[in-house]
Formats: structure tokens, sequence, C-alpha cells
């Protein structure tokens, strides 16, 4: 159940006009009184003889019963009280109980109190109500209603036990703006699949990742298509902007402008200039600076994502054990990486991981204010992803975007865990479901690449599956006897030796591989040492003779799904860690 306190008015009888109207977009049905601080209180919306000014002098009169100068300006206090969508539909009389208790919770009509204010629940749609109330009491005095919106969500997580709905998360103020009625029942009407402004916020977001200029930003913006409107001061310098969707109209038909502030509190220009200031040297836990590893000189799609893969891991890293603001400057910057990858992945993985940066949106932003400039490797790997355009989602393209979403998945379980250890209880529950989305993509993306290695692994000569298997027991004694009863392990045989001729030791990269993080909780362990390995050795994620294996494979058999870390199991846990 959200609840949202709007902001004062001056005219009782402009909302009650809103309130019993059909609305903007004619989605307002059957307008009608639900509860009233009076039993008496006239309703015009099914009572013939009952007048909006009636109603509208019956809660204005104890602020009109005081002189004209203690009148105050803004009496008119307005709460929406909304239902999940999965909610099942509430009668009239239950919206009224929780009316009650709204107005008790936030100050406006205490319990007990016979010289509250006078109030009004107005309910013109299954899912919502609308409280209207004047701020002056019957004594004259005005209510105290400090904090009445933290006491309307206290509430409402009561509301939501008490008649077994969806329990929502308490918020903090740091979410973006959610779109009203009015534009949700626009997009409906226009066959959107978001709002414009979720649009307009996923568009902006995507255009700020990885960024280095104002210029760069503004180019972005208009390479998407949007409509954009600068805010420039007498002096010249710019203060602002607005963006529109080019066919989004208001009833004038003119474009619908939002600034980035009212998309979200991280997309205004002030808080996106702050990612492009003078960077500080990213460290690693220890204070030692980036570790990352020496990469060949490369370019396109794959080599990009493999240096993302190696900066996501840091991060993961940093969160972990690092002060609270560079982790929070990991976390903001792990959703430009987001942002990047859902732009310029194939299409078969597009859908998760648009899905994924768009929830994970809510998990980039709290009350820790991120230390900017520790995020430079991050950001950076946005911008790599950005620049080396859209991969294929074939070869090498697609087998580095299974390992970067590999990686990635586990850095949003890091940061559910940070979150939840701050009690940042909806960025947490963010963070958890952009794993979700991530492992969805996982599986598609990493279906071929791994079906190419293990079908190689399965033609090595006995000898050589042999000795890696004699290597595993060498290396890992504890895990071996599991390790090569997965379904993976002909994948991590054929790495193993492709280590091997690639003039690496494979026991020293495999112990290294199993030190980076804890493996017995994994669905897959060899899944997990495929990745670890080719990453940590340069080697190609599916060389030709991969490619070879996987088309002389695929006219006898459909590759299943790999059983894969992120295929099986829940995101929720938080033992399950590389």
């Amino acid at each position: 159940m959200i609840p949202r306190v709007h902001a004062r008015g001056t005219r009782t009888i402009g909302l009650l006009h809103y309130l019993y109207g059909p609305g903007t977009h004619e989605e307002h049905i059957d307008p009608h009184l639900v509860a009233a601080w009076d039993s008496l209180a006239p309703d015009p919306g099914r009572d013939l003889d009952a007048t909006y000014g009636a109603l509208q002098r019956l809660l204005d009169q104890p602020v009109m019963a005081l002189p004209e100068s203690r009148r105050p300006t803004e009496h008119v206090w307005h709460l929406s009280v909304r239902a999940a969508p999965e909610d099942p539909i509430l009668s009239d009389e239950q919206w009224g109980e929780i009316a009650r208790r709204m107005v008790a919770a936030t100050g406006i009509a205490p319990d007990g109190d016979d010289a509250a204010c006078r109030w009004a629940a107005v309910r013109h749609a299954d899912d919502h109500i609308h409280i209207i109330a004047t701020i002056v009491r019957e004594d004259g005095r005005q209510a105290r209603l400090r904090r009445d919106g933290k006491r309307s969500q206290d509430e409402a997580r009561k509301i939501e036990i008490d008649y077994e709905l969806r329990r929502l998360h308490a918020g903090d103020g740091t979410a973006a703006q959610r779109p009203t009625s009015a534009e949700r029942h626009k997009a409906k009407r226009e066959g959107r699949e978001r709002t414009a402004r979720e649009e307009l916020r996923e568009t902006v977001r995507r255009a700020a990742a990885g960024t280095a200029s104002t210029e760069e930003f503004f180019d972005r913006l208009a390479a998407a298509g949007l409509l954009i409107r600068k805010r420039i001061a007498p002096s010249g310098d710019l203060l602002g902007y607005k963006v529109a969707l080019p066919d989004d109209h208001n009833k004038d038909g003119e474009p619908v402008f939002y600034s980035g502030s009212k998309l979200a509190p991280d997309l205004s220009l002030p808080r996106i200039r702050e990612r492009w200031a003078l960077p500080a040297e990213p460290t690693t836990a220890d204070g030692s600076g980036p570790q990352q590893p020496a990469l060949p000189d490369m370019t396109g799609p794959a080599f990009a994502r493999r240096r993302a893969t190696a900066a996501t891991w840091q991060a993961l890293l940093i969160i972990d054990q690092s002060d609270d603001g560079t982790a929070a400057a990991q976390i903001a910057a792990a959703g430009e990486v987001l942002d990047a990858l859902a732009k310029t992945s194939a299409a078969h993985t597009r859908a998760e991981l648009r899905e994924a940066a768009f929830v994970f949106e809510r998990a980039s932003r709290s009350h820790v204010r991120a230390v900017r400039g520790h995020d430079r490797t991050l950001r950076q790997a946005a911008r790599d992803l950005v620049h080396s355009g859209p991969a294929l989602g074939r070869g090498e393209d697609g087998a580095t975007t299974a390992m970067l979403i590999d990686v990635a998945f586990f850095l949003a379980i890091a940061a559910a865990n940070w979150h939840a250890k701050k009690h940042h209880s909806q960025q947490a529950a963010a963070a958890r479901q952009t794993a979700e989305h991530l492992r969805a993509a996982y599986q598609a993306a990493a279906r071929e690449p791994l079906a190419a290695l293990g079908q190689r692994g399965r033609r090595l000569a006995p000898r050589v599956r042999q000795r890696q298997a004699d290597l595993v027991h060498h290396v890992l004694p504890e895990l071996a006897e599991r390790i090569l009863a997965e379904g993976g392990w002909s994948a991590l045989a054929t790495t193993l030796d492709d280590t091997r001729k690639a003039g690496h030791d494979p026991a020293a990269l495999l112990a290294d591989a199993a030190r980076r993080r804890e493996l017995d909780t994994a669905t897959s362990i060899s899944d997990v040492l495929v990745w670890r390995l080719r990453h940590s050795a340069h080697l190609p994620t599916l060389s030709e003779s991969s490619h070879e294996a996987l088309a002389q494979g695929s006219h006898r058999h459909k590759p299943s799904v790999p059983n894969t870390p992120l295929a099986q199991g829940t995101a929720n846990s938080s033992s399950r860690r590389r």
C-alpha cells in the first residue's frame, strides 16, 4: 500500500472538482465518498442534491471562522493511498476504515479528538482513495503535521499486515517520483509499455552512462531522439535541462517536458556533473590501488566486455570491504555498466538486461552519499561498452557477454547484502530483483559458449582428460569429486587444457581462481572456474575449434540449458558468493 502526501493547496473547491471530476483522461469512474469527519457530510458523487460547494463550505468552515489575518494560505491537505497491483479489490467499507486510520496516524484527526480537522475520503477507482482535509482544527488551532508522510508510511505497513496485502518496503525519500494515475492511464491508452516519465528516465540514464562532458551527454540525448530544452542563466551558464518524448503531447498538442530532477534525484544536471569531477585514484579493499590484469591491445565489444568484467570484479571486492561512501559510488557506477550493457547487447539478452538496469536504478541511490572518483574504473568500463558498439551475441561477443553478466550477478548480490546491512530495504529488494533478471540473461548468453566448450572437452583424448582430473584432485582435493561429477566438467577440462597450451601454469591459476571467493555454495563449481580461468588467463572465450565443435554437434542435438551457477537456485541467498 502506497500513501503519498501531496503539496499543500490553497483552494478546497479546486481539489474537490478534480476528485469528483472525470480526471485528466477520463480515468475517474463513479467518484463517491467512502468516509468523512461527519457521517452526514454531503456526497456530490451519489447524492443529486449535494454540491461541491456545499462540501467545500463545510470543510472550510473552521478556516473561515478565523480572522482573515490568521487564516493559513495553504490550508488544503491532500493524501492519496494506493493498493499494490496484485492486491485484491477492497470494498468501500474497507477503504473507509483505511482512511480513518490514515487521518488518525498523520495527525489530521487523532482517535478520540473531538476538535480535530475536517476531512473527506473520495474513491474514484478500484485501487486507491484520496483524502482531502483542511488543516485548521475545530478549536481554531492548526494541526500538528510534522512527518506526516513518514507516519502515513508506517501506518501503511500495519494496514498491509491487517488486510493481508502485499508487504512493501518502507521508503527513505531517495526513490524516483512515481508516475501519476493520469500518466499510467495515458500510457495504457496509447499502448505504451511504460509511462513517458519512466521511458524518459531510462533513456536519460542510458545517455548519462559513461559520459565525460556536458556536450557528450546532450549529444546522446539528441541521438536518442529526445526533445531537449536547456535552462540558461543570464550569464550564459547552463543551469539545467528538460526532456520530452517527441510523440508525448498534452491536451493542447504540446510536448510534455520533464526536468532531470523530476525523473530521478540523481539525474539533475548538478548531480550528473558530479560524475565528471576530477577523479580520485580508485582503490582496492586494502587501499593498494587498482589491480586489474593487463589485457592485450584489442578493440571491439568483446574486449570492452572483458575490461568491464575486470572492473566489475574489482568493484565487488570494494563493496564488500570498503568504506560506505566508496561502496555507494561503486554501486551507483554499476548501474551505469548495466545501462551500457543493456544498450549494446544482442536481442536474446536485451530484454532481461534492460529490466535488470531498470530495476537496479532504485538500488543505485540511498542517503549514503557516493564519494565520486573511486568509481572511475567502472564508469570508464561503461563508456567503453557504449563506444565499442553493439555485440552480435555470437562467438566471442556472446561469450564475453556471459562472462560479464556472470560477475554482474554477484555484484548485484553484494549490493543487496550491503544495502541490507544498512537497513535500506527498498534498495536491497531492488538489487535482489536485479540479480533475478541477470540470471535469466546469463542463461541465454551462456548456453552456446558453455555447450561449445563442453563438446570440445568430451572430444579430448582420455589421457588429457585424466591429466586435468588429476590436476583438480591435487589442487582442490575437497571439491574434486563434486567437480568431476558436474555436467560442466568437460568445459572446465577444455579450459585447463587451453590454459596449459597458452603457456600458463594451470595449477597456479586454478588455485588462484579457487581462492578468489568460496566455491562450495555454487550450483556448478565447474562453470564458475571456467569463467575465472578464461578471464585471468586472457583466453578467448570461444576458439575456432569451439565453433567447429558446436556446429558439428548442433545437427545431432539441441544444447540444453547449462548447469550454471546462475541457472538454478535463488538470488536471495547471501551465502552463494564467489
